[in-house]
Formats: structure tokens, sequence, C-alpha cells
């Protein structure tokens, strides 16, 4: 079992003083929630989630080696520039400054260098989608790159569980967003290799009724939240009901493990559902206590519902900590469940946007031409 000081990059085996690397990584949307964390960004619970493939971050990272003059200058200071879209993006690094400081105890050669941060998002910016575990990932999947450039004997394997361990240093969630097409957080006896400190790709073989699952995502308000996660998940520490959601949480993992195995997707619905109405209520009963969903959000999960029981069909919905709703359903009803949307579920988004997505793979290191 890995421990914190072993991601510690100790010794530099090689050197680069120039390059730049490209990646992509998606955003995740949980299956089994988690909400509430302790310090350094430990979940209170296990959580496990799918993979999108659509929804992602690219960022490229330049990186050139600093030069100090011993009278002038010194190296105690990070050095980057950050670019949103190819613009400079200065109200976004102050996250990124902070993401530099908690890792600097394991990644101490990044005040060697100056950087150069350009990221991008495939989905618009500002609509309801959290940004922050795909920027994360993708951040922290070229620094590892780099890593990987300082460290040649560096296996694969550990590149991508500091890659998650990093990521989730970043943004929590983040670390579910490196490697696998479902992927679990937090240690839990029947999940191999489990740990708190990053994600781990489900290993037992995924049923065939979950291969491109899809996953439309219903905008339904693209507002700034007025609580935000991380003062959610604060929220959690004097909470009347946190110990039994942390008890709840594991029983519904192990029961979805199985369901990701036999492929029942009647339990698959109660328990991803029952999991994001859970979301919710520990919002609506903290103190103070808080709802992010519209409306809208409660017309979209009535109409899901109906539209279930009268034609059997096995959709569902997730929801994340905001109002917009995921709408999961098995590729094979692809084509009905969109008809449905467009019919009757639109009308409830903002501007009638919605992103069409389905389970993806990861992040992927993208070549330059």
């Amino acid at each position: 079992m890995l421990s914190e000081t072993d991601f510690i990059a100790n010794s530099i085996s090689s050197d680069i003083y120039q390059g730049i690397f490209t990646w992509s990584a998606p955003s995740n949307i949980a299956l089994v929630k988690y909400w509430g964390k302790k310090q350094d960004q430990i979940p209170a619970n296990p959580s496990i989630s799918f993979t999108l493939n659509n929804c992602k971050t690219i960022t490229k990272l330049g990186f050139s080696k600093r030069h100090f003059d011993k009278l002038s200058e010194n190296n105690s200071t990070f050095s980057f520039d950050l670019l949103f879209e190819g613009k400079p993006k200065e109200e976004f690094k102050p996250k990124i400054q902070k993401f530099f400081e908690r890792i600097e105890k394991y990644c101490p050669y990044l005040k060697n260098y100056h950087f150069t941060i350009d990221t991008q998002n495939t989905f618009p910016h500002s609509s309801g989608i959290a940004s922050s575990a795909s920027g994360m990932a993708a951040l922290a999947m070229n620094i590892m790159s780099l890593e990987k450039e300082l460290n040649p004997e560096m296996s694969a394997d550990f590149f991508y569980k500091k890659a998650s361990f990093l990521a989730r240093l970043g943004s929590g969630s983040a670390c579910r967003s490196i490697k696998g097409a479902v992927v679990a957080w937090g240690e839990h006896q029947e999940i191999k290799e489990s740990s708190n400190l990053f994600g781990v790709a489900f290993s037992p073989e995924l049923h065939s009724v979950f291969h491109n699952y899809q996953d439309t995502i219903l905008l339904v308000d693209k507002g700034e939240k007025q609580v935000s996660s991380t003062v959610g998940h604060d929220l959690m520490h004097n909470h009347p009901f946190a110990e039994q959601r942390f008890l709840q949480a594991p029983q519904n993992l192990s029961k979805l493990k199985l369901v990701l195995e036999n492929g029942n997707l009647d339990e698959f619905i109660k328990i991803v559902e029952s999991e994001a109405l859970t979301l919710h209520a520990m919002m609506m009963t903290s103190m103070p206590y808080f709802i992010l969903m519209k409306p809208n959000t409660l017309e979209i999960l009535n109409k899901i519902w109906k539209y279930r029981n009268e034609t059997k069909i096995p959709v569902c919905f997730t929801l994340d900590a905001g109002a917009n709703v995921h709408v999961l359903y098995p590729e094979q009803y692809k084509n009905e469940t969109l008809q449905f949307i467009k019919d009757e579920l639109v009308g409830y988004c903002q501007n009638g946007q919605y992103i069409c997505d389905e389970i993806g793979f990861g992040s992927q290191l993208i070549l330059e031409n």
C-alpha cells in the first residue's frame, strides 16, 4: 500500500531544460457521492464515478529551466503564466498557486521551471459543469510527464497513481478523472487497491450494458452556485446526519459494485437516484442549510420518473452539487431517450442547452504534429 511519502520525488536521475506536453482530462460524474472531507483532501467516505468522454479540459504545459541570479533573484517562488483559451486569465492564478503550494512537497523540482499553462474546455465556460476536476487532472498529467522525463525509470503504474494523487490535492474529485471508465476513490474493503490518496480503476469486468453508457447533461442553471462545494463539504463536520451518511455510502458502494458486474439496471437506478437525492438532502439539512436544486430540476426528475414508469425504459438521473441533471441510460435506448429529452425536458434547460456525453476512459496524451 502506497503512503504519502512514497510520492515524494527525492532523486532526479535526468535533466530537461525545456519542452511542451499536452493532455486532455475528462469530467466525471459520481454515482456514489463523496460529500465531506478531512484534512489534505482526504474523503470522509468512498465514492465511485463514471468517467465522461466529451466534457473535458485540454491543457498545454510549456516549461523552461529558470536561471537564477544570486544577487537579484531566488527560487523561492513559483513562476507561471496562465492562459485560458489562449488569453491571460489572472483570476485563475491563485488557484494554481495554491495547487503548486500543496504539491511542492511531492514535486520539489517545480520552482526550477517557468511554466506556461494554456487550458481550454470542450464544454461551454460557466455552463454549470464543474471544470475543477478535469482541469486539475489535466494539469497533474502534464506535471507527471515532466517528472517522467526527470525520472525515466518510473513505472506506468506509479505515473498514473501519482498523477491521481496530485490531482486530488487540487480538487478532490479530480483524482477520478485520470484513468478508467469507472473509478473508485476512498478506502473500501471490497475494492482492490482502493485508497484515500488516489483513485483506482474499477477492476472487475464491467457488465456489457454499461459499455458506452450514455449521459445527457441538462443545463438547468448555468449561474454560479450560491454555496461552493468547498463550503458544502466543510458543513459536514458538524452535520446531524453525517455519521449515518458515512456508513451509508460504503454500503451503497458494495451494492453498486455487484450491479456493475451483473448489469441489474433496476438496482442501478435505485442506488444512483437515491445517492443523488441523499447528496442534496445533506445540503438541505446542514447548518446553515441551502438548496442548489431549482424548480426546473424537480420538474425534470418527475418527468423522468413518469417516462420510466410508462415505457419501462431504464433511464434514470443523477445530480451534481448544483441544479443540473445527468440523464443516464444504456446506449441501446439512445434514440428514444434523446427524443424524450427533446420533446419533454429541453424546455426546462437554460436557453434549451444540453450536452450529449457517454462513458469515457480517462486522460489522454495529445501528440503535437
